[in-house]
């Protein structure tokens, strides 16, 4: 999940995650600090739909994330249902191109990657990721170069651009397009420890560029300065000439597009349609896919959460309502497109936290509950303030306790849902 517990989704100058439940005193604040994301971080509403006086920066708390991220299934298995999607695009000269809204620490994509080069080991890819999170920026790169030395003919870009820009690789703003940071990196050599050496070397540059900002108005969290990181091998660059970005010049047209739990499940249904998908889609290039992938409850984590709150339903967005909510906002658009629910036993899928059998058979361990209530708070995107009343007892343990000794483990279930772009277009 690129966002700590169900969705991401993006930031705003219009479209930003929520910022902490403390309100900056300053209209626009500096900050470093990463925004977690399950995939990537997603604004809880965004300036356009949000409470400043309830919003709070869930996906901060890097412990959870982290936590969640390390004990659960969920990008492997987002991983091999993206890898199903490969069997249906069509690639065009001169290159295959994947937009990953949300790339988190880079375990979806970089799977994915795997998977591309299996089923098209010598035709180039161009792959942008968009990632406002400095520390998941840095995860993510660190698991690539072993990717530039399988696949050479690989283009990489990363960027902090909003949904509506960063397909384009272009700022809507003239301020924020003039501001704009545009690096470029030529790898050299041809082992994967030369490229890590140049890759690492990166980090200072990543610490200036990938500052993010709390706008005081809207508690709307986004980035500092607009940046983009252009990354490709040194002697791949003639056979990738017509592959690699220009500024200004760039076009989007993707035959993939991975969006991972790209908002939080709480935000407004016309925020989820007009903010992230609808920009998504319309970066589709003819025959290109949208895979969308958000959690769907109606799992043990769920009981959990109901355990301790009794009726907690977060998961306020079924697929049929998320793509009804993006046919409305296209508009006479939406006719160029095919809108995929597909039927529960094809849409629904399930992911699971790492447990050994004598971990639940026997007294379970304070460690095996703490991992499963921070799975099911995660997930559920519950807030500070009401995981510190929960926190007061030990009831959130016992309920805990009681889940995974009735289904043996603990499981959360995804959806999965669809948009595709006709040839005719």
């Amino acid at each position: 999940m690129e966002n700590p517990g169900a969705g991401l989704a993006e930031r705003s100058e219009p479209d930003v995650m929520a910022a902490a439940a403390a309100t900056p005193t300053t209209a626009a604040t500096p900050t470093t600090a990463a925004t977690a994301a399950r995939a990537s971080p997603q604004p809880v509403t965004g300036p356009e739909g949000g409470d400043a006086r309830t919003s709070f920066r869930f996906y901060d708390n890097r412990q959870k994330y982290l936590m969640f991220v390390n004990t659960c299934t969920e990008k492997w298995v987002v991983a091999e249902r993206v890898e199903r999607e490969l069997q249906s695009i069509h690639p065009k000269p001169p290159a295959i191109r994947v937009f990953d809204a949300g790339v988190g620490d880079g375990t979806v994509l970089t799977r994915v990657l795997r998977s591309m080069h299996l089923r098209y080991p010598t035709l180039p890819f161009y792959v942008v990721a968009k990632e406002i999170s400095l520390e998941d920026v840095r995860l993510t790169l660190d698991k690539t170069p072993d990717r530039f030395f399988e696949h050479p003919s690989t283009v990489l870009v990363i960027t902090n651009l909003y949904y509506r820009e960063a397909p384009w690789l272009n700022p809507q703003s003239v301020t924020a397009a003039t501001t704009m940071n545009w690096h470029e990196v030529a790898l050299t050599g041809t082992t994967a420890r030369e490229f890590e050496r140049q890759i690492t070397s990166l980090q200072p540059l990543l610490a200036e560029n990938w500052g993010t900002v709390v706008n005081k108005a809207t508690g709307a969290l986004g980035y500092e300065r607009p940046a983009v990181l252009v990354i490709y091998r040194e002697d791949h660059r003639f056979l990738l000439n017509s592959v690699i970005p220009r500024r200004g010049a760039t076009r989007a047209d993707y035959d993939l597009v991975i969006a991972s739990q790209p908002y939080r499940l709480r935000a407004p249904l016309e925020f989820k349609a007009s903010r992230v998908l609808a920009p998504l889609a319309k970066a589709l290039g003819p025959d290109g896919r949208l895979l969308v992938v958000q959690s769907h409850g109606g799992d043990p984590g769920q009981e959990i959460l109901q355990g301790v709150w009794p009726g907690e339903n977060p998961f306020l967005h079924d697929r049929h309502q998320v793509l009804k909510a993006v046919k409305e906002v296209l508009g006479p658009a939406a006719r160029s497109y095919n809108f995929n629910a597909n039927p529960e036993e094809r849409a629904l899928f399930r992911h699971e936290m790492h447990t050994l059998p004598a971990e639940i058979e026997g007294s379970i361990g304070t460690s095996t509950l703490l991992a499963a209530w921070n799975a099911a708070v995660y997930v559920g995107q519950i807030e500070d303030a009401r995981l510190e009343q929960a926190l007061a007892s030990s009831r959130y343990l016992e309920v805990t306790r009681e889940v995974l000794r009735r289904h043996g483990g603990l499981w959360f279930c995804d959806e999965a849902f669809g948009i595709s772009r006709r040839r005719s277009f």
